[in-house]
């Protein structure tokens, strides 16, 4: 088994190292982004298994950045984080979830480790395979 890749668009580098120190002992290969057109570009140069999306950046919205993963036909799993009153999250995974994104998945900040971590390895799933010899 391979590890699986998430990619992160968080405009605030603390929280998306956050998100990173949980995904990665699970066995995500990491990727950090803080701005939406800088997660578009790494999404195309290697679509990930799992995204995890902040709702309100400086230069594209969640929800623009949903439109635009149903244009890319996401098959992905999607994380969409907020930390503003929780509808903006709700009301975006409603919108992917009617356009035909698969295992959308919401959270509020501030995130426990715990809750994280389930949204990361949903019940049912296993996690992904850990890296081989990272740093080795």
């Amino acid at each position: 088994m391979t590890s699986k890749r998430l990619l992160i668009v968080d405009d605030e580098p603390r929280f998306a190292a956050f998100v990173q120190r949980v995904a990665e002992p699970l066995g995500y290969d990491v990727e950090v982004t803080n701005h939406g057109r800088e997660f578009q570009a790494a999404y195309r140069r290697q679509v990930p298994d799992v995204v995890v999306i902040d709702m309100v950046m400086p230069d594209i919205d969640g929800n623009e950045l949903v439109l635009w993963l149903v244009d890319q036909q996401c098959a992905a799993d999607i994380i969409i984080i907020t930390g503003y009153h929780p509808d903006y999250a709700v009301n975006a995974r409603l919108l992917a979830e009617f356009k035909g994104l698969r295992s959308v998945a919401t959270l509020s900040k501030p995130v426990s480790v715990a809750r994280l971590r389930e949204a990361l390895v949903p019940p049912g799933r296993d996690p992904p395979a850990p890296p081989e010899n990272r740093g080795a």
